[in-house]
C-alpha cells in the first residue's frame, strides 16, 4: 500500500470518526431537549454533562481530519462550559456561584481565540459592535438589577464577558456572531428566571436550545476561519507561473 493511499485510509477513519461524533452531538442534543419538553428529569440529568465534551471530540477530530490544528483553547472552552452544566445542575447558590466561574473561564477562552484570529482588525465594525452590545448589555443589566439580590454583582460581572465573546464573535463571521448573539440570548433567559420574571412558554426547553445552538456555531465558526486562514496562507505561498496560470510549487534538493 502507498503512502498516499495510506494517508487517504487514514484521513477517511477520522473524518467518519468526526462525523459520527456530530451524530452523537445531535442524537444527545435532541434527547436532552425532549426530555425538558417531556419533563423527564433522569434523562435531562443524564444527557446534560455529555454535550459538549462531545462537540469538544467532534471539534478536535474534524480539524485533525482536515490535517488542521484545532485552536489549542477550543476543547478548553467547551470542556469548562461542561463543567458548568454540571454546576448548574446541582441547584444551590455556590454551585450556581461555581458554575457561573466554569462558564465565565470558557468565555475568556473565547474572546482569546477570537481575537489571536484577527476579530478586532477591522477598528470600526469592532466598535460599532462593541457599541451596540454595550447598550444592550446597559439596558440589561440596569432592568434585571433590582431584581437580582445578592446576585446582582456576579451576574453583571458575568454578563459584561459573555458580552465580549459576543462582541469579539462578531468579528470572525456571521456564524460564529450569530453563536456569541445566542450565547447572549441563553444566559439572558437564565437572568430573567433569577430575577423572577414572568417566564416564556418552555422556558428552559428555550435556554438550551440556544446554549447548544451557540456552542455549536462558535466552535465550526472557528473552525472554518482556521480553514479560510489556512488557505488564503497556502495560495500566498504558492506563485503562479507567468505563462500557464498553474500554482507553481517550490521544488527542493
Amino acid at each position: 500500500m502507498s503512502i498516499r493511499t495510506t494517508t487517504r485510509a487514514v484521513m477517511g477513519g477520522r473524518l467518519r470518526s468526526a462525523t459520527g461524533l456530530l451524530t452523537g452531538f445531535a442524537a444527545t442534543s435532541a434527547a436532552h431537549l425532549g426530555a425538558i419538553l417531556t419533563e423527564s428529569p433522569v434523562l435531562r440529568h443524564a444527557t446534560k454533562p455529555a454535550l459538549m465534551p462531545l462537540l469538544a471530540a467532534h471539534s478536535v477530530t474534524a480539524a485533525t481530519a482536515a490535517a488542521q490544528e484545532a485552536p489549542k483553547l477550543l476543547a478548553p472552552a467547551l470542556l469548562l462550559s461542561a463543567g458548568g452544566d454540571v454546576l448548574l445542575q446541582l441547584g444551590n447558590d455556590p454551585a450556581f456561584l461555581a458554575g457561573m466561574g466554569s462558564f465565565a473561564a470558557a468565555h475568556v477562552c473565547y474572546v482569546t481565540m477570537f481575537v489571536q484570529r484577527g476579530a478586532l482588525t477591522d477598528r470600526r465594525r469592532a466598535a460599532v459592535v462593541a457599541v451596540a452590545y454595550a447598550t444592550a448589555w446597559a439596558a440589561m443589566v440596569g432592568q434585571l438589577w433590582p431584581d437580582l439580590g445578592g446576585l446582582r454583582v456576579p451576574v453583571a460581572g458575568y454578563s459584561l464577558l459573555l458580552t465580549s465573546t459576543a462582541v469579539t464573535s462578531a468579528g470572525l463571521g456571521w456564524r460564529t456572531g450569530l453563536g456569541g448573539a445566542l450565547f447572549l440570548l441563553s444566559d439572558t433567559l437564565i437572568a430573567t428566571k433569577l430575577a423572577k420574571w414572568r417566564e416564556l412558554p418552555g422556558h428552559q426547553f428555550w435556554i438550551m436550545a440556544t446554549y447548544i445552538l451557540a456552542q455549536y456555531l462558535l466552535s465550526t465558526g472557528l473552525l472554518k476561519a482556521l480553514r479560510e486562514e489556512d488557505s488564503a496562507t497556502g495560495a500566498a505561498a504558492r506563485p503562479t507561473g507567468p505563462a500557464t496560470g498553474w500554482s507553481a510549487r517550490p521544488v527542493t534538493a
